[in-house]
């Protein structure tokens, strides 16, 4: 495999210009530049939907060694708008290895840039925070491209759960992969099944994995699937899962959500999910200046921390949050609420990644916590 010597131009909203190399698929790309400072990984994060509409700048200075397969993606397709690189190599090495990234993304029409001072670009993004770009093959007059940029519409105020969204119900039934298995406590869970409807705003393969590992039998049905139909499912619990864009604007989650509190049963929300539960409790989303994105960010309460793979660029403010709800967890680098439950329902919710397991598995333990939640209360509807 060989990459093209073909020019690329990165200019950012600001009139920020970067002159690299096209690797990928060539053209035009638009959105938010964000930065990812995970070592590994890359694969996951290019197919995870909570990046679409975005443009991923990775920090680590080489991307492509291992290659790509069909086990890391974490959907059908690569989910970014596009991919920025210090170097690419040349000759991935991975004995899982099916194709190059060069050739993935060109595959998937998405185009990347490399050869490019990412350090700088990573400082720029911490100074001013996460701002529109483009990258171009095609025009390479920065003038010309900052038109088009700054006509982009921003982040804040963006709906793109309803891009990444199921237009079907399905049934997901794949386990993680038992030669990956790190919890052993997971091999008491073959017994009793508990049926979870998982809303999907842009939900990762390994979270429904997670959720089967433990017993679960999951329904993933669209975000704009009304309550009364997802109560149609008898489910014993309910996932919130994971997306793009602007928590504020997924309206009809939250109205969804609202009306499930009502039903008193457990419901588990990750990331996109933890925010549309806090707005459904009654919390205030705002937009972060560069977000959280990677594998080692502490997250913790009371000398409890763990280890967290993160993802995301909105918070919930905490001095919004009604009394019946609390903090479990905060980002212990910016105090941002990373965790919260409510304290009469069996219902919580974490803004990071428990599934990623980016080596620590610090927050495994939240999957068991869900599950135990639906066994509690299907034991006590028995009792009555």
């Amino acid at each position: 495999m060989s990459i093209s010597s073909q020019p690329a131009l990165l200019v950012l909203s600001d009139g920020t210009t970067y002159e690299g190399l096209s690797f990928g698929a060539s053209g035009t790309t638009i959105g938010e530049v964000v930065f990812n400072t995970g070592m590994t990984g890359y694969q996951e994060v290019l197919t995870d939907p909570s990046y679409c509409g975005q443009i991923v700048t990775f920090t680590y200075p080489e991307l492509g060694n291992t290659g790509v397969n069909v086990e890391d993606e974490e959907s059908s397709k690569p989910q970014v708008r596009g991919a920025i690189a210090r170097n690419i190599c040349l000759r991935p090495s991975n004995w899982r290895c099916t194709k190059s990234l060069a050739d993935y993304l060109k595959e998937h029409n998405i185009p990347g840039i490399y050869g490019i001072d990412t350090r700088s670009l990573t400082r720029k993004i911490r100074t001013v925070g996460a701002i529109n770009g483009a990258i171009s093959t095609e025009i390479l007059d920065p003038a010309e491209l900052l038109q088009k940029v700054q006509a982009a519409p921003s982040m804040a105020g963006l709906n793109l759960v309803r891009e990444v969204t199921t237009k079907e119900v399905y049934q997901w039934s794949e386990p993680t992969n038992p030669d990956w298995e790190f919890n052993p406590s997971v091999q008491g869970y073959g017994g009793e099944q508990y049926t979870v409807v998982a809303i999907d705003f842009g939900v990762k393969k390994n979270i429904l994995r997670r959720l089967v590992s433990y017993g679960c039998r999951v329904i993933v049905v669209p975000a704009n699937t009304p309550p009364e139909e997802i109560l149609k499912y008898n489910p014993d619990g309910i996932f919130l899962s994971n997306g793009p864009g602007d928590p504020a604007t997924v309206t009809e989650g939250i109205e969804t959500t609202k009306e499930l509190l009502k039903s008193s049963k457990p419901i588990f929300g990750i990331c996109m999910g933890h925010q549309v539960l806090g707005a459904s409790l009654g919390a205030e989303t705002f937009k972060l200046k560069f977000g959280h994105r990677g594998l080692n960010q502490p997250a913790g309460l009371q000398q409890q921390i763990e280890i967290t793979s993160q993802n995301h660029g909105f918070a919930i403010n905490p001095d919004s949050l009604a009394a019946e709800v609390e903090i479990t967890h905060l980002n212990l680098n910016d105090r941002t609420v990373a965790g919260l439950r409510h304290k009469s329902l069996p219902v919580f919710s974490v803004q990071y990644h428990p599934e990623a397991s980016p080596g620590p598995h610090d927050a495994d333990y939240l999957f068991e916590r869900f599950v135990q939640a639906m066994r509690d209360q299907k034991k006590a509807l028995a009792s009555k």
